[in-house]
C-alpha cells in the first residue's frame, strides 16, 4: 500500500470505507480511499458530549451517520472523479443512490464546468439488498418524540441573521448553530443572545496533498455537507428542525453560453432543499424538519427584511473574502471588490439610508468608477452571473433602476452610468422592484409557522 501513488486519470474507484461515531466523545469519522490507496478520514465534532443513543433513536443517528458520511464524501471523489463507486461497510437503497446522484451530477456542477468535465451519465452509486445490519433500511423512518426546538445555521450575513429574527419573533426556541472557528460568525452568533452550538469539521490532511499532486479541485455543494452535519447534531441534541436560510434566488444559475445553466448555489436551491428533506424525514426520523426559512422570498425581500433593524450593522458580513482570502478579520468584514460585496452594498440601498449603508462598508462602491465590471456581471450587461451566491440578475437591474430615480444616488458614478448606458436597453418591466418583493413559491416551512411569519415579512 505504501508504494501507491496517485495518478488522477488512472484512479479506477473511489470507496466509502466506513463510518462511525463515538458517543462519548462526539466524534464522527468518515473513511475513504482510492483503489488500494491510503485511507482519508474526515472528522465532523458535535458539541455536547456524551450521548446516550438507545433503540430508534441510535438507529436514526446511524442513517444520519450514513447519508453524512456519503454526502461529505463529495470533497475526496472530485479529487479524481473515477467510473467505480464503491460503498464497502453497508448498503443503500434506490431512493438513496438517487439523491446522491442528484447532489453530485449538480452539486459538482461548477466544478465539471471549470474543469472541463462531464459527469452527467458518469455517477453510479451502486445499490445493494444486503443483510443483518448492513442492510438499507427497508420501511420508513419512526418519530422519535424530538421535542420543537430549531437549530439554525448561520454564516455572519444578513440571510441567516433575518431567518432568526423572524424565530425569535414567531416565539420558537432555536439554538444558533455553525461549523468551523470562525472568529466573525461566533460574534454574529454572541450578537443574537441565544443559545449557540459550534459544530467541528477537518478534512483529510490526504486530500491537500492529493491537490499537490494534480488533483481535480473546485466548488463542492458544501451546503449539502453542512446541512448532513445539522441533521446529525439535531438527533444528537433530540430537536425536530433543521433551519437554513436560503432564499427563492438561490435557485436560478447563471447562464453560460454553450453550455447552458450552472448554478453556483445549486446546494442551496429548491431541487436539493426538496429532495434532501423528504429523504431525511422517510429514512432518518419522520419529525425531522429540514426547511430553508427564506425559500418563499427574493433576496430584495431578505435585504428589505435586514434593513429594518440596525442590530447586526456592526458584525454581519456576506465577504466570501474576509473568509477565505483575508483571514480572520472582523474588523475589516467587507473587501469592497468581490461580487458578494457588490451584491449586498446593490440589494441594500433601496431599502436603508445611505450614510447607515456606506457606515456599515466604509466606502461607497457605486461611486467607484473602476468597478463598472463587476456590477455590469450582477446586472447580467455583457457577462454572465457571477459564480457566487448573489441575486438573480433582474434583481439587481431593478434594484439598480430604484436608485437611478432617487437624487440621492444618482450622481453616483455607476449609477449614473446605468441611466445613460444600460436602463435605455431594459424594458419597464426589469425596471420594477415591487413585483420582486412578493413571496411566494414552493417551501418546506411548516404551515402554521409560515402564517405566522407572513405578516413579519410582508410588512
Amino acid at each position: 500500500m505504501s508504494e501507491w501513488k496517485f495518478q488522477r486519470d488512472g484512479v479506477a474507484a473511489f470507496r466509502f470505507v466506513r463510518c462511525g461515531f463515538d458517543a462519548q466523545t462526539g466524534v464522527a469519522s468518515l473513511a475513504y480511499a482510492f483503489d488500494d490507496g491510503p485511507e482519508m478520514i474526515e472528522t465532523v465534532t458535535i458539541s455536547g458530549a456524551p450521548f446516550v443513543l438507545e433503540g430508534e433513536r441510535a438507529h436514526a443517528v446511524e442513517q444520519a451517520l450514513r447519508l453524512l458520511h456519503l454526502i461529505a464524501g463529495v470533497s475526496y471523489y472530485k479529487a479524481a472523479v473515477p467510473p467505480e463507486i464503491r460503498i464497502e461497510s453497508y448498503a443503500i437503497d434506490a431512493d438513496a443512490a438517487a439523491l446522491l446522484t442528484l447532489i453530485y451530477e449538480n452539486g459538482l456542477g461548477e466544478f465539471a464546468y471549470r474543469n472541463g468535465l462531464n459527469l452527467h451519465g458518469r455517477i453510479s452509486f451502486p445499490t445493494a439488498v444486503g443483510v443483518g445490519a448492513d442492510a438499507p433500511p427497508t420501511s420508513d423512518a419512526p418519530a422519535l418524540g424530538l421535542r420543537h426546538h430549531a437549530l439554525v445555521a448561520i454564516g455572519g450575513g444578513k440571510d441567516s441573521l433575518v431567518s432568526i429574527e423572524a424565530l425569535r419573533s414567531a416565539g420558537v426556541d432555536q439554538t444558533v448553530t455553525w461549523i468551523g472557528n470562525s472568529q466573525l460568525i461566533a460574534a454574529c452568533a454572541a450578537r443574537t443572545e441565544l443559545p449557540t452550538l459550534n459544530l467541528g469539521r477537518a478534512l483529510a490532511p490526504e486530500l491537500f496533498e492529493l491537490n499537490r499532486q494534480g488533483a481535480y479541485n473546485g466548488h463542492i455543494p458544501v451546503t449539502a455537507v453542512n446541512s448532513a452535519i445539522l441533521v446529525l447534531a439535531a438527533l444528537l441534541q433530540g430537536v425536530d428542525q433543521v433551519v437554513f436560510s436560503n432564499e427563492r434566488s438561490a435557485s436560478y444559475g447563471s447562464i453560460i453560453p454553450g453550455t447552458g445553466e450552472v448554478n453556483h448555489q445549486w446546494s442551496k436551491g429548491w431541487q436539493f432543499e426538496q429532495a434532501f428533506g423528504e429523504y431525511v424525514q422517510k429514512r432518518v426520523a419522520a419529525e425531522l424538519h429540514y426547511y430553508s426559512l427564506l425559500r418563499p422570498l427574493s433576496e430584495l425581500a431578505v435585504a428589505r427584511q435586514f434593513a429594518k433593524s440596525d442590530r447586526y450593522d456592526a458584525h454581519f458580513s456576506s465577504c466570501n473574502r474576509n473568509f477565505h482570502i483575508l483571514g480572520e478579520r472582523p474588523v475589516n468584514r467587507w473587501c469592497g471588490v468581490c461580487p458578494k460585496c457588490h451584491f449586498v452594498f446593490l440589494a441594500l440601498a433601496p431599502f436603508m439610508p445611505k450614510p447607515r449603508l456606506v457606515r456599515i462598508f466604509g466606502r461607497n462602491l457605486l461611486d467607484d468608477a473602476s468597478q463598472a465590471g463587476g456590477f455590469d456581471a450582477l446586472l447580467e450587461f455583457q457577462d454572465h452571473k457571477p459564480f457566487e451566491c448573489v441575486g438573480e440578475g433582474q434583481e439587481s437591474r431593478a434594484a439598480m433602476a430604484a436608485l437611478a430615480s432617487r437624487p440621492e444616488w444618482k450622481e453616483d458614478a455607476l449609477v449614473s452610468r446605468f441611466i445613460r448606458e444600460i436602463q435605455p436597453q431594459l424594458a419597464a418591466s426589469e425596471l420594477e422592484i415591487a413585483p420582486l418583493l412578493h413571496m411566494g413559491g414552493e417551501h418546506r416551512v411548516p404551515p402554521a409557522l409560515w402564517e405566522r411569519l407572513r405578516a413579519n415579512f410582508a410588512a
